[in-house]
């Protein structure tokens, strides 16, 4: 089997409603979707979601590196050899996650379909019999948030997920109240992206809502600041998870080394897809750490990829894969039931892809044969 035409789409996505987090806010969100054809006419499709402050990468210069760079050097190759495409990619460029990301999710579809097996029985086959997924909310007022989570709860939510970091008072008020709203047995987590910077600040607000019984507290300070972060867990009982300080082997190394956090937050589009994502878990698991799979606010296609690896790896106990929730269009159709998220068992990812939105929602495209 061989690659012998991918074509690249440059789409934006429009969400429902405003997504905020401590370091911007979006109304409609970029996603670079590559359609992956080999000679045997199997296609697979892959999606790149870049994000200028996680990944380094825009929007255009994703799809001008996967059009110009990375496309033409994969033709001719096997989607089966996906160490080998790796490697030509990072040979290629450095880094570039998101870009990576995209080609080796349509390399997982092409695969499955060719095998005619769900892409999770590709990673090892389905250890956890089901999904569930948090209810996530961007910042906003406390009372706000409140609300939504209280509504959340209502709809049959087990788990809340709050944006913070924009302003560490209000973001005390915004934890107590929303765990006001949805009583002790609802889980809670809650996320700075950085917000809080540094060290002192963390610990400032950390042990004014101690008492908040929350889950976790996800990439409190810098993300460069693996040290920081090791400091606050020493400091703190809440357990603590890394985010936008890990991308791949180079920062998992140093978060076990400095034991600097207690819980990986793992994002295909920081790591570079399926394949050096397994990777990451493996390491996790060599030194004892729970895993999630996060998510950029993907479509359903790498919305799919993320579920097929949450479902396949014992290590990973929490998983975001919430994008086609926050979408009001999309390119496939993802089953939720309440809270839960069914991961189907047809070949590859399991998207029917309808390939004429992709095109009406691009604005830019490029075809590579």
């Amino acid at each position: 089997m061989k690659i012998v035409s991918i074509e690249v789409f440059a789409t934006e996505l429009p969400l429902l409603r405003p997504f905020i987090v401590a370091y911007d806010a979006f109304h409609e969100l970029p996603s670079i979707i590559v359609k992956m054809t080999t000679d045997t006419g199997i296609v697979g499709y892959g999606e790149g979601m870049p994000d200028p402050h996680v990944t380094g990468e825009t929007f255009y210069s994703t799809y001008e590196m996967l059009s110009r760079d990375v496309a033409l050097l994969l033709l001719g190759e096997n989607p089966f050899d996906i160490e080998k495409i790796h490697k030509i990619m990072s040979a290629a460029v450095y880094h570039a996650p998101s870009a990576k990301a995209a080609i080796d999710i349509a390399c997982f579809d092409v695969m499955g379909k060719a095998t005619g097996q769900p892409v999770y029985n590709l990673l090892g086959g389905k250890v956890h019999s089901s999904l569930s997924v948090p209810y996530v909310i961007s910042i906003l007022p406390p009372e706000e948030m409140a609300s939504q989570a209280a509504d959340a709860v209502k709809a049959g939510y087990t788990s809340i997920k709050i944006k913070v970091g924009d302003d560490p008072g209000t973001d005390v008020k915004r934890i107590r109240a929303v765990r006001e709203a949805i009583g002790t047995t609802i889980q809670l987590r809650v996320d700075a992206n950085q917000g809080w910077r540094n060290v002192a600040t963390t610990m400032r607000v950390l042990k004014q809502v101690e008492d908040c019984e929350m889950e976790w507290i996800e990439q409190p300070v810098l993300a460069d600041d693996i040290i920081g972060l090791a400091e606050v867990r020493q400091k703190t009982t809440i357990p603590v998870m890394i985010d936008e300080g890990l991308h791949g082997d180079k920062e998992m190394r140093e978060v076990i080394m400095r034991q600097a956090a207690d819980l990986i937050n793992i994002k295909l589009m920081k790591c570079g897809g399926l394949y050096p994502a397994c990777k990451l878990v493996a390491q996790a698991e060599m030194a004892g750490m729970g895993c999630q799979i996060g998510s950029m606010v993907e479509s359903s296609i790498a919305t799919a990829a993320g579920a097929h690896l949450s479902i396949a790896k014992s290590m990973i106990f929490s998983n975001e894969m919430v994008g086609p929730l926050m979408f009001s269009r999309d390119f496939g159709v993802l089953t939720y039931e309440k809270n839960e998220l069914l991961v189907t068992d047809a070949p590859g990812l399991g998207v029917d892809v309808n390939e004429a939105t992709v095109r009406e929602l691009s604005v830019q495209s490029t075809l590579i044969q």
